[in-house]
C-alpha cells in the first residue's frame, strides 16, 4: 500500500488529467480491486467510490486525490476580452493560446480551415455572429459543435450602418479629406465656401431604405432607420418569432427582393454568406435597382460581385458603395467607401462576445447545453439522472430506436430522453440510473449514424 499512496501523492502534486490519473488507478489497482481496465472513460470520483466499495483503506487515498478531477482545456487562437475568459474557473479549466490537446476552442477572426483540429476538440466558439473562418462541414461529421455569439455586437453594428447612410449621402468621408488638403492660412475660410459644393448630398429623411436580413443586427437597423424618418422596406424569408416582434410596425414587409430593387434609394446587407446569398449584388440584380441607388454592406465581402459593381459605379448606376471589407480591387473603384471593418470593433461589443462565447462552451463542456450552434440544434438538458448520455448522431431513422435498446439491454433505465434535430445533424441526450459500462459506450459507437458519444455524471 505505501507505493500506491507514493504515486498517489505525486499525481496530487502534478494535477494529473482524469484520463492519465484514472489509469494509473487502473492499473496500479486492478489485480487487488478487479477495477475495469477501460475505466478512465469514467469519472475520477465514479473510480474512487469503486475503490472504496472494495476497501476501507481507499477512503485515505480519495482524500489525497480530491485535485485528480480532470482540468478542461481551452485554447484561445485570438486575443479575447477579459470578460469572457474571467468566466472559466481557475479550479477547472486551463485556458491559453498555446494548449495542446484542447476540449474545446475559443476563436475570433482565426482561419480554422487550414488548421489541424485535434481529436480531443468537442466545441468551438466563434466570438462574433459569422463563422466563415471554421470549417463547419468538417466539425459536423466529428461531432464538433461550432457556437457563434448571436446579437451579442448586433448595437455595435447598428451604430455603423446609421452612420454609413450618412457617409454614403453627404460624402463626409471625401469632405473631410479635401479640408485636410487645405493651407492652414487666412484663406481657409474663403476656400470652404468655394469648394464645399462638391461633397453636398441628399438627406436620408423620407428616403427609402431596403434591408436584407431582419436578424438581431437587420432589425435594431430596419428599427433606427425608421426613427430617422426613413420609409424602410424588410426582406427575409427566414425570420424568427423573435425578431418579427422586436421589428417595427412601421417597416413593410418586402415579399421578394426585387419589391426592395424597384422602390429603395438605399439597400443595406445584413445576411450571412451562403451559396444561396453570395454574389447577391451582380448586374442582373444592379440592373433592376433605381437609378442613383447607394448600397451599405456591413456583412460579408462576397455578397457583392465586385467586378460588376465597378461596372455600375463606373457608370452612375450605383451612386456609392460603402463597405467594411477593403480589398485592392475595392480601393481601385471610384465612389467607394472603405471601412477598415470596424463593425464589431468596441468594446462593448468585445466584451459581449467574448463573454457570450465562454458561457456557450462552458454550459456544453460540463451541462451538454446547445445554445446558439450553427451546426447542431439547441438542446437543454435537465440532468435527471445519474449519467447523461450525450449523442452526435446523424439524422436518419430508427437511430433513437437502436440506442434506446443497447441501453436498456443492459439494464439500464432510460429516466428521461431530449432528442432534436438541424437538418442532415442531430442530437440525443438519455438520462439513465446507474453508470454506463465502457461495453455500451463502445456499442453506441458502433451504430450507423452515430457521430460522438460523450457521458457527463450528474451525481
Amino acid at each position: 500500500m505505501p507505493i500506491f499512496i507514493v504515486v498517489l501523492l505525486w499525481a496530487y502534486v502534478n494535477n494529473l488529467r482524469t484520463v492519465s490519473f484514472t489509469g494509473v488507478l487502473s492499473t496500479l489497482f486492478f489485480v487487488t480491486f478487479e477495477i475495469p481496465a477501460k475505466v478512465h472513460d469514467l469519472h475520477t470520483k465514479t473510480v474512487l467510490l469503486a475503490i472504496i466499495v472494495r476497501n476501507d483503506a481507499a477512503i485515505y487515498i480519495m482524500q489525497l486525490t480530491t485535485r485528480g478531477d480532470y482540468m478542461l482545456r481551452v485554447q484561445t487562437l485570438n486575443k479575447i476580452a477579459p470578460s469572457g475568459l474571467k468566466l472559466f474557473a481557475a479550479g477547472k479549466y486551463t485556458v491559453g493560446n498555446d494548449i495542446s490537446q484542447p476540449d474545446a476552442v475559443l476563436v475570433r477572426s482565426a482561419d480554422m480551415h487550414n488548421r489541424n483540429i485535434p481529436s480531443s476538440v468537442q466545441a468551438i466558439a466563434r466570438a462574433g455572429a459569422g463563422v466563415n473562418n471554421i470549417p463547419i462541414d468538417l466539425c459536423s461529421e466529428r461531432g464538433i459543435v461550432v457556437f457563434n455569439t448571436p446579437g451579442a455586437n448586433a448595437n455595435a453594428v447598428k451604430e455603423l450602418a446609421i452612420a454609413a447612410l450618412l457617409l454614403a449621402s453627404r460624402d463626409l468621408a471625401g469632405g473631410i479629406s479635401w479640408v485636410r488638403t487645405l493651407e492652414p492660412d487666412e484663406n481657409v475660410a474663403r476656400a470652404v465656401e468655394a469648394g464645399k459644393k462638391a461633397y453636398s448630398g441628399p438627406e436620408i429623411w423620407g428616403k427609402k431604405l431596403g434591408v436584407f436580413g431582419l436578424g438581431a443586427i437587420g432589425t435594431m437597423v430596419a428599427n433606427a432607420a425608421a426613427g430617422l424618418g426613413m420609409e424602410v422596406y424588410g426582406y427575409d424569408p427566414y425570420i424568427t418569432v423573435d425578431a418579427a416582434w422586436m421589428l417595427s410596425r412601421s417597416v413593410h414587409r418586402a415579399v421578394s427582393p426585387e419589391e426592395i430593387y424597384a422602390n429603395c434609394d438605399y439597400i443595406a446587407l445584413h445576411v450571412p454568406s451562403t451559396p444561396e446569398t453570395r454574389n447577391t449584388i451582380c448586374a442582373e440584380t444592379i440592373a433592376q435597382m433605381k437609378d442613383g441607388v447607394r448600397i451599405i454592406n456591413l456583412a460579408r465581402e462576397d455578397l457583392v460581385c465586385n467586378r460588376e459593381i465597378a461596372q455600375a459605379l463606373d457608370s452612375g448606376k450605383v451612386a456609392v458603395y460603402l463597405t467594411d471589407f477593403p480589398s485592392a480591387e475595392i480601393l481601385k473603384m471610384k465612389n467607394v467607401i472603405a471601412i477598415p471593418h470596424l463593425g464589431a470593433s468596441t468594446p462593448e461589443s468585445e466584451d459581449n462576445c467574448a463573454a457570450m462565447a465562454a458561457s456557450e462552451l462552458i454550459d456544453y463542456l460540463e451541462n451538454g447545453n446547445i445554445r446558439n450552434s450553427v451546426n447542431f440544434p439547441d438542446l437543454t438538458n435537465p440532468r435527471g439522472g445519474d449519467q447523461s448520455i450525450c449523442i452526435m448522431h446523424k439524422n436518419i431513422p430508427n437511430i433513437l430506436a437502436q440506442m434506446s435498446a443497447s441501453l436498456s439491454e443492459a439494464g439500464l433505465n432510460i429516466e428521461n430522453l431530449s432528442n432534436r434535430s438541424k437538418k442532415s445533424m442531430a442530437y440525443s441526450v438519455f438520462e439513465i440510473s446507474g453508470l454506463c459500462p465502457e461495453t455500451v459506450i463502445d456499442k453506441l459507437h458502433t451504430i450507423e449514424g452515430t457521430v460522438k458519444v460523450r457521458v457527463i455524471n450528474n451525481r
